[in-house]
């Protein structure tokens, strides 16, 4: 056992467009998220120029 950690910009939502071929993204999909915990952070960038 090991874990994992995926970093991504792109919400979970687009990752099917993105990737295309959807027999492959479910694939993905189901392997990373089936027992995955999910953090989204909200609010404006931390990369800003105070």
């Amino acid at each position: 056992r090991a874990s994992t950690i995926v970093v991504s910009q792109l919400p979970v939502t687009k990752w099917f467009e993105t990737i295309g071929d959807s027999t492959i993204a479910d694939a993905i999909l189901d392997r990373l998220v089936h027992t995955a915990h999910r953090i989204e952070l909200k609010g404006e960038s931390m990369r800003k120029k105070q």
